[in-house]
């Protein structure tokens, strides 16, 4: 199972993007190390620093006929990994 299951492309990771930080979306296994040679191998980048939060899935309510169901969405980690000076990562080259 790969380690990172997909970049994130939000405005807030966006303004990051600008000063060497970019987000991921990871396996919540994962552990720094790990998640350093995964970016490492997959974009041919160094990398300097990596940051991990524990994202907790938010609480949804839905009204129907048979009553209320009450939920969560699932929960997830992301990555903020920081790259070194003048390296880039170019999500949008294959599109």
């Amino acid at each position: 199972m790969s380690i990172l299951k997909s970049p994130l492309v939000t405005e807030k990771v966006s303004a990051l993007n600008e000063k060497g930080k970019y987000g991921f979306i990871v396996e919540g296994t994962a552990n720094k190390v790990e998640i350093k040679n995964a970016v490492e191998k997959q974009y041919g980048v160094n990398v300097e620093r990596v940051n991990t939060i524990n994202v907790l899935g938010k609480k949804k309510t839905r009204f129907t006929k048979a009553g209320t169901l009450s939920g969560r969405k699932p929960d997830y980690k992301k990555a903020i990994v920081t790259l070194a000076e003048g390296e880039v990562i170019d999500f949008y080259s294959n599109v």
